[in-house]
């Protein structure tokens, strides 16, 4: 039976007589894109791999058996474009985490859908997830994939318009999952510009709310976002945790005192949530502040570090209890590091890849009586590369009617 690689017939003849619970476990084991093979072997198989718990439970077991036995890690990572008109690289990388000298292997994804791969005004800047194995591309058009499946879905644009005598400059997205209705959401804040006198309004936003189940944007109210608050950009790590996701600014009072804090979008609620941070650091201008999920997305997370110097240390803060702001501590702090210049990504509570000074991209693992770094071989320019953990899923982007193109 490890008859996948036999014929159709001598599989058929073999599955009845194997308890379910076997056959689930044997194919759990396998890769989405076999998986997605199997299906067509017969009914039961077809049930089985496309029932929801199996869809579920094969994200977690397949992902820890495979890093268990090979003890790597695989990292998506994206060359942001310098212009618009430049494409967007996305590879495979895979390095052994357990070795630092030993080489990575880097392989290229699959080609893109060719109405992305032909053109030269399709491009991403930022990548986002995995959430259950899906990640957001942002950028011309934004995107939802599954790799691990070949699946590429491009988003609607929003025909939502800015509210009479207003503009907006900037945005932020953030991506995640709604666990009550099985839908995968992707939420934009925008700053608010007046006509009349090109003045931003300091502190206020708007948001609009993208779904796959409907295919469809909508428009929040205004008054569901806690204002007034900053924000000081989008974080390089994917900082989603709780169901909500997450992003880093800071608190105006009344007074004008800027106060550090954090911005929560509740996916299955669709609600705001503004986070209260203690101090943790000296000036904004001499120390930068990382959101990171920590807790195996259990809370959140903050990793602050000086802006300047070749070795750097870092302190990560933890809120060890999410749902209560009094609750910050310093979980720990790492000593002086060379080269670490800014983080792209973190896993568990101590292992992140980093970019260095000069563009590089590595690996950093830390324990209390241990560190590990690695040196991954990659290279972008101006902050170009993204990195995003890679996760097999079997979770598809198809809903009702809607169109997803094919990678492979």
């Amino acid at each position: 039976m490890l008859g996948v690689h036999g014929t159709k017939r001598e599989v058929v003849s073999l599955a009845p007589h194997l308890p379910q619970e076997l056959v689930s476990n044997i194919l759990s084991r396998l890769p989405a894109i076999d998986l997605v093979k199997c299906k067509s072997v017969c009914k039961s198989w077809f049930d089985l791999i496309t029932d929801s718990h199996f869809v579920s439970n094969y994200y977690v077991a397949y992902n820890n058996l495979k890093h268990y036995q090979s003890q790597e890690e695989k990292l998506l990572v994206i060359g942001r474009p310098f212009v618009s008109a430049l494409k967007t690289h996305i590879s495979l990388l895979s390095c052994n985490t357990n070795n630092p000298k030993k080489n990575h292997v880097s392989s290229s994804l699959s080609n893109l859908p060719c109405e992305y791969n032909n053109s030269e005004h399709k491009y991403w800047s930022e990548i986002s997830g995995p959430c259950n194995g899906i990640y957001f591309l942002e950028g011309n058009p934004n995107v939802l994939m599954n790799p691990s499946l070949g699946q590429f879905k491009a988003l609607p644009k929003s025909h939502l318009s800015a509210s009479q005598g207003t503009y907006s400059l900037t945005e932020y997205s953030g991506f995640g999952f709604d666990l009550k209705n099985n839908d995968y959401k992707v939420v934009v804040i925008r700053d608010i510009w007046l006509k009349e006198t090109d003045e931003r309004k300091q502190g206020h936003w708007t948001a609009e709310l993208y779904s796959l189940n409907s295919n469809s944007w909508r428009k929040l109210d205004d008054a569901s976002l806690p204002h007034p608050i900053e924000i000081w950009g989008s974080s390089r790590v994917y900082t989603y945790a709780n169901n909500c996701y997450h992003w880093w600014g800071h608190d105006v009072d009344e007074s004008g005192v800027k106060e550090d804090a954090v911005l929560a979008f509740d996916m299955v609620n669709d609600s705001f949530r503004k986070i209260k941070v203690p101090i943790i650091r000296g000036s904004s201008k001499e120390e930068f502040a990382t959101l990171a999920p920590l807790k195996e997305s259990a809370t959140i997370g903050v990793v602050v570090y000086p802006l300047r110097g070749q070795e750097k240390s870092f302190d990560v803060w933890i809120m060890k209890n999410y749902w209560d702001e009094g609750s910050w501590v310093k979980q720990y702090t790492v000593e002086p590091i060379e080269a670490i210049y800014k983080f792209v990504g973190f896993y568990g509570s101590n292992q992140f890849p980093w970019s260095s000074c000069n563009e590089g991209l590595g690996w950093y693992d830390y324990e209390p009586a241990t560190e590990k770094i690695k040196d991954l071989q990659v290279w972008g320019n101006n902050g170009s590369l993204r990195a995003a953990r890679y996760m097999e899923s079997l979770v598809s982007l198809r809903r009702g009617m809607s169109s997803v193109a094919n990678l492979f």
